[in-house]
């Protein structure tokens, strides 16, 4: 279940940053709103993760998949340069994260 709540403040994190590209420094109402409610909700899902997850664990999970992501949306959907050095950068945050993870697993 703490995965799954872990997930649901990951994509709500996602959700935020996304809108907030769109809100143009928050000068457009509904992506303004969008971007405050998803963060709202990233962190009240992130705090409730942090009573049963180590804050190491929870935070690198949860900070590595949304930059992973987010950098993977804005090559593929918001036009922003794509280069195997970016690629790679994103692999490296993802491997760092299962490492962090490895070590958690004792």
């Amino acid at each position: 279940m703490v995965y799954l709540t872990l997930a649901g403040a990951i994509l709500s994190e996602i959700l935020a940053t996304t809108a907030m590209k769109y809100s143009h420094g928050f000068t457009k109402l509904w992506p303004s709103v969008g971007t405050t409610l998803g963060y709202l909700v990233a962190f009240a899902l992130l705090a409730r993760t942090l009573k049963s997850m180590s804050v190491g664990t929870t935070y690198a999970i949860w900070s590595g998949a949304g930059t992973a992501v987010i950098a993977a949306i804005g090559m593929v959907f918001l036009g922003e340069s794509t280069s195997w050095l970016k690629i790679l950068g994103v692999l490296l945050v993802i491997a760092g994260v299962v490492v962090l993870n490895l070590d958690g697993a004792h």
